[in-house]
């Protein structure tokens, strides 16, 4: 289960009348228990308990206890021995109308009405194995939101068939953006009294939801019409009460899809929310899953965290505002120079998603400015810092929307913290009907036309979003001549990932520059991109990308064109991105930050929560002058090679486990010289055991009278006929053999695993007999010298692939290019 469905599984406990006999086991079960294991439970199989509750060993300890005794019994769970012996994370107790728990390992604490729970499910997400940060358990509005929402949209699909294809598609996400800016402005004071658009829903569509569509029709009707135009257009009179919204969000068409009662119901519930508590950092990622269909399956997994954005921005230029703002001190000239400065910023985004980078920008520089009118004496003005100033590309249309809703939100919530909730909302509507968030091909568009420091128009290439063609406005920057930061997390595609469509459009960008393109992974385009929008406006960039980038084959076909001209001034190495998904994997990234050469002195490495100081940061991300390891196809030295070893592509058919073999000996006899053992990273690693059919053309006619090998060929024929690949449905008829065979060896082979962990005091690397078979999983030198086995097992050969080499996630994928110095000799590349 992911987090939107735990919070929905709870909050539906929460609702039903408290049982105390079921409760301990439908909490468990709402957080993703198996049957089977809420059986054994009850049965007391597993059930450790020593007080009368529920233990389930490794996790939580509950007690349902009388009225009044909820603060005795979670004592009493704390001080059990079973709960000790356990090892239990968390205990819990209530009464049906009090709960309480606690989080054994940090002190943690909740306490709070029964029927508030759900509030909270985030303190126990640890239970359905999902890790949590801080951030993101303080606020679970978000994911509570996101659920309901998300069964709304469902809902009016499964009733509205036709509004999840094509145009209408759009025409629902766009009706999606207007329902959450209405659930937010009539939470937040915007609108007139608190729940107006819900409450007027409530009281003038029937309860079977037969009209209900109409309603919200004359709803969005009355706020893009003017108050002194709404009797000539005939408004309703109990739609009046609505402000003019307008601001491209209400134009076009107001059509409406039909509700159910269901889809009714869930609309009321999701009014009924408190919208104050909307967080707009994270929230439009949340809500982009709802409106994707392959992202609705990982719902609550799509948080890019706000201090992982903040280890682009805060190098990028958001400490480089702090350091003046703290030199600037009381200093009222240099404190106005200092809003000034803000005031000119742009922060442009190419690959914005839902405006999360944008937003995070956005909040914290009005955080500044904030300081600086505060030591001014002027804590009421009106900030100087336009929003407009925040440009995004994103291609997907719902994105865009929600993350220019996801700024106007920022905007008003920024307003009410730093100026009062008067003057938030006197300027808050109308809204403004310029599109600073373009709806393009990031690789396709000219940035200069969406961003520039020049103040020179925004010429859009794309439909709008907000408003008609024919209504759209260009959108001139307030303050000409100010800084340009560019920033983001751009799609990754590693180069066989990639769709004739995006290797198309890297050629397109990347083929001037390297004649190795393809191996490039799609993100490069964008820092192609920015190299060549720097050429022309100065700027600095960040991105956020796969560590791929700054390793192996990466280093020497998109970095050497790249640095030229320009330096790394900060880097993070490696570390995981993040999110709800259950064991927390994230992918590996690093964030690069490019600018001109020579602007900066002194660089910074990030790694872990080490800074280290640096005169010169080069591709691979090292204190060090720029190096390029290109790859080899032979070795300078005379070396026997080293080679990728033999491919099966086989759906796993000619592979035997060690138990598999036997039967088969035991069975067939004669089997046992068509078999050889089969070593993999795995096997060589962990000493794991397996076998593999090895079978020649000479031997092929006895090979087959084996009924469990011709069984087997059968398999392997039918898996590669499937194949997307040519190279391998190629070899659909001879299925007995391996699609890639290596070599042989008379003597022996040495074999080295592709992927290792990064922990390892050296690499796993065996010596073996001639009759074994190297899997692709590993490198192989057939053939190969005592004196190569030292040079691979040796310290320094483990630093030189820790240095250079390819990694997947953190752990080191070597590659035969680059393991025993084949891109350059140790002698020739100063270390």
């Amino acid at each position: 289960m992911n987090a939107v469905e735990i919070e929905q599984a709870v909050s539906e406990l929460a609702e039903l009348p408290f049982d105390a006999e079921e409760f301990p086991f439908a909490f468990l079960a709402a957080f993703g228990n198996k049957a089977t294991t809420i059986k054994r439970l009850r049965t007391g199989a597993t059930n450790k308990s020593d007080l009368g509750g529920v233990l389930m060993t490794n996790n939580v300890h509950l007690k349902v206890c009388a009225a009044g005794l909820v603060g005795d019994t979670l004592g009493e769970l704390r001080e059990s021995r079973a709960t000790g012996k356990g090892k239990v994370k968390f205990i819990l107790a209530t009464d049906g109308d009090t709960f309480e728990a606690e989080d054994l390992n940090s002190g943690e604490t909740v306490v709070c009405d029964y029927q508030k729970f759900p509030d909270h499910f985030g303190f126990f997400l640890s239970l359905a194995g999902i890790s949590t940060v801080k951030q993101i358990r303080e606020n679970a509005f978000d994911i509570k939101a996101t659920g309901r929402l998300n069964r709304l949209y469902v809902q009016l699909l499964k009733d509205n068939p036709g509004w999840g294809t094509g145009e209408q598609r759009e025409q629902m996400n766009h009706f999606m953006a207007r329902l959450i800016f209405c659930f937010f402005a009539e939470d937040t004071d915007i609108f007139l009294r608190p729940d107006l658009f819900t409450d007027t829903i409530d009281r003038m569509s029937d309860s079977d939801a037969s009209n209900t569509h109409e309603i919200i029709m004359e709803l969005f009707r009355a706020m893009n019409t003017k108050h002194e135009d709404r009797q000539a257009e005939k408004i309703a009179r109990w739609a009046d009460e609505l402000p003019y919204v307008n601001g491209g969000l209400f134009e076009g068409s107001l059509e409406v899809p039909r509700f159910t009662r269901i889809a009714r119901s869930y609309l009321l519930h999701i009014g009924g929310l408190d919208w104050k508590k909307v967080n707009p950092d994270i929230f439009g990622s949340m809500i982009q899953a709802v409106a994707d269909d392959e992202e609705r399956g990982e719902l609550g997994m799509h948080y890019t965290s706000v201090p992982n954005i903040l280890k682009v921005l805060n190098p990028l230029f958001l400490d480089d505002l702090r350091e003046q703002l703290e030199f600037a001190g009381d200093n009222g000239r240099k404190l106005l120079n200092l809003r000034s400065r803000l005031a000119k910023i742009r922060v442009f985004d190419p690959a914005c998603g839902s405006g999360n980078f944008l937003v995070i920008a956005y909040k914290e520089m009005r955080a500044i400015e904030a300081v600086v009118n505060q030591r001014r004496g002027e804590s009421d003005q009106r900030s100087v810092i336009p929003v407009t100033n925040f440009r995004g590309i994103e291609i997907r249309d719902f994105s865009a929307e929600v993350a220019r809703l996801a700024l106007i939100i920022a905007e008003y919530q920024c307003d009410v913290l730093y100026r009062g909730q008067k003057d938030a909302i006197q300027d808050f509507l109308p809204l403004r009907v310029e599109n600073w968030i373009t709806c393009a091909n990031a690789l396709q568009i000219d940035w200069l036309s969406v961003c520039s420091g020049r103040g020179i128009n925004v010429q859009h290439r794309s439909s709008d979003l907000f408003f008609k063609a024919e209504s759209r406005k260009q959108v001139n920057f307030e303050n000409e001549g100010g800084e340009v930061y560019i920033c983001g997390n751009p799609p990754y595609l590693g180069s066989r990932k990639q769709t004739k469509e995006t290797k198309s459009e890297l050629e397109d960008i990347a083929s001037k520059y390297e004649r190795k393109w393809k191996s490039l992974d799609y993100s490069s385009a964008w820092i192609f991109r920015a190299k060549e929008f720097q050429q022309v406006q100065p700027c600095r960039y960040a991105f956020v990308t796969t560590s791929s980038l700054c390793e192996g084959l990466h280093v020497s076909i998109l970095w050497k064109h790249i640095l030229e001209d320009c330096e790394i001034y900060f880097a993070h190495r490696p570390f995981k991105w993040a999110n709800l998904a259950k064991g927390n994997a994230g992918v590996s990234v690093v964030v690069v930050g490019v600018s001109k050469m020579k602007t900066h002195s002194t660089k910074r490495i990030f790694s872990g929560n080490e800074q280290i100081l640096a005169t010169n940061i080069n591709a691979y991300l090292a204190d060090s002058k720029n190096i390029y390891v290109e790859t080899r196809n032979h070795h300078i030295s005379g070396l026997n090679p080293m080679v990728t070893g033999a491919m099966p592509r086989d759906g796993g058919h000619l592979i035997l486990s060690h138990q598999e073999f036997l039967e088969i000996t035991q069975n067939y006899p004669c089997a046992q010289k068509f078999l050889r053992r089969y070593m993999g990273s795995e096997e060589l690693i962990n000493g794991k055991i397996r076998f593999c059919i090895w079978a020649g053309e000479s031997n092929l006619e006895t090979c087959y009278k084996i009924p469990e090998f011709e069984e087997r060929f059968t398999q392997v024929k039918n898996s590669r006929r499937k194949s997307p690949l040519k190279s391998t449905r190629d070899f659909a008829e001879q299925p007995h053999r391996f699609v890639y065979l290596a070599g042989k060896s008379e003597r022996q082979t040495i074999a080295i695993g592709a992927v290792s962990s990064e922990w390892r005091p050296y690499l796993p690397v065996d010596i073996m007999p001639p009759s074994f078979v190297c899997s692709n999983r590993v490198y192989a030198i057939y053939d190969g010298r005592p004196s190569d086995l030292a040079i691979l097992s040796s310290k320094l050969h483990l630093a030189w692939v820790i240095a250079i080499s390819g990694r997947l996630e953190q752990r080191i994928s070597g590659s035969s290019r680059f393991l025993m110095v084949e891109g350059k000799s140790l002698q020739s590349v100063d270390c």
